[in-house]
């Protein structure tokens, strides 16, 4: 059994924040989306990963993520040179995948669910193709299944007006070798790319044995900036262990789940977890309220933030108004004049520079 996990795409719905950088790469809970993927195909015994990059972002996705030894795994990097719709993604990895059954995991996805739960399902059935599906309310933003009682898929409608159910297809698919033949007799969508709905499409038509599983517990597609804030909200509440390995002097107050990284400093401020705060930080004067993740790097001075990610090396400096539900990007300097804004919200890429007037 292989993994296939998918990080190339534009990100442009996390524009401007991935003009210069992979969207896969953005940090919750200060660790990258993609790692996210990765530990959770390794929990479930495999080992053997290609990823697919894109011109744009490979190498920083390939320099920050590695040959895999961190994870226990080895990672095979595929170049993809267009984004051609995801089944082209299968299509060029083919020579990766060969004839191995894998797992087909969508980078900027993050599931709760174990997904060993998924994999002895497809295993035990022999299946050709498992889809993964969750309830959501707005179906007709997302690929949708018809299922009938039986858990077997009918259909699959990408974006249907009149949606035929609830049931979302989740970026995590299972697959055998015969997507390979299935892929191999579909056209380009009207979008011009080769879908993957349309590959699974095929193999129900061949009648093929496809079938479908709900999640029972979150999933989040962190392709937007409240998506990726909701995503840093869940793994905080989920997942923080509090660990203070920073300094913290005797006028500041932590309260809560919070975890300060190595040679981080605390200078009269109010911690309120769940909080991270990564190495090399310098506080001072400052708020930092729940469900924020503070990147390496960092100085927040004279700041109240809460909820809100801030990536590596960013500074944010003397800003009167609470800053609630932002992204800022990597090294991103933000400061304020001497005139007071009532409240603040940013959605800010990679070295730029904001003074507030």
């Amino acid at each position: 059994m292989k993994a296939l996990i998918l990080s190339g795409g534009k990100g442009t719905r996390l524009r401007p924040l991935t003009y210069t950088g992979a969207k896969q790469l953005v940090p919750v809970a200060n660790k990258p989306i993609l790692w996210y993927g990765i530990e959770s195909i390794v929990a479930a015994g495999i080992t053997d990963i290609g990823i697919i990059i894109s011109p744009e972002t490979g190498e920083e996705v390939k320099t920050k993520t590695g040959n895999g030894e961190q994870f226990g795994a080895k990672i095979t990097y595929i170049l993809q040179a267009k984004p051609e719709g995801l089944a082209h993604a299968v299509k060029v990895a083919q020579d990766f995948l060969e004839d191995s059954p894998f797992i087909m995991y969508l980078g900027d996805n993050l599931i709760q669910d174990d997904l060993n739960t998924f994999l002895n399902n497809f295993k035990n059935k022999t299946l050709d193709a498992l889809i993964l599906l969750r309830t959501v309310s707005n179906p007709s933003a997302f690929g949708v299944a018809k299922i009938d009682e039986k858990g077997r898929v009918i259909q699959l409608i990408e974006k249907p007006k009149e949606p035929p159910s609830n049931l979302a297809l989740v970026g995590v698919y299972f697959f055998s070798k015969t997507i390979h033949e299935a892929i191999a007799n579909i056209k380009p969508s009207p979008r011009g790319e080769l879908e993957i709905t349309d590959a699974i499409q095929y193999l129900i038509e061949q009648n093929k044995s496809v079938e479908a599983q709900t999640l029972e517990n979150w999933w989040l597609d962190t392709g937007k900036k409240d998506d990726l804030l909701e995503a840093n909200r869940i793994i905080l509440d989920t997942h923080l262990k509090s660990n203070i390995q920073g300094e913290i002097d005797s006028s500041s107050q932590v309260i809560g789940r919070v975890e300060i990284g190595e040679r981080s400093k605390i200078i009269n401020s109010t911690i309120r977890g769940p909080v991270t705060i990564g190495k090399d930080c310098y506080l001072e004067n400052s708020f930092i309220g729940p469900y924020t993740s503070i990147a390496d790097n960092t100085t927040l001075k004279e700041v109240d933030l809460e909820h809100s990610v801030i990536l590596q090396g960013a500074k944010v400096i003397d800003i009167s108004a609470r800053i609630v539900d932002s992204l800022i990007g990597q090294r991103a300097n933000i400061k304020e004049s001497k005139q007071r804004p009532k409240a603040l919200r940013f959605l800010i890429g990679d070295d730029s520079e904001i003074e507030l007037l």
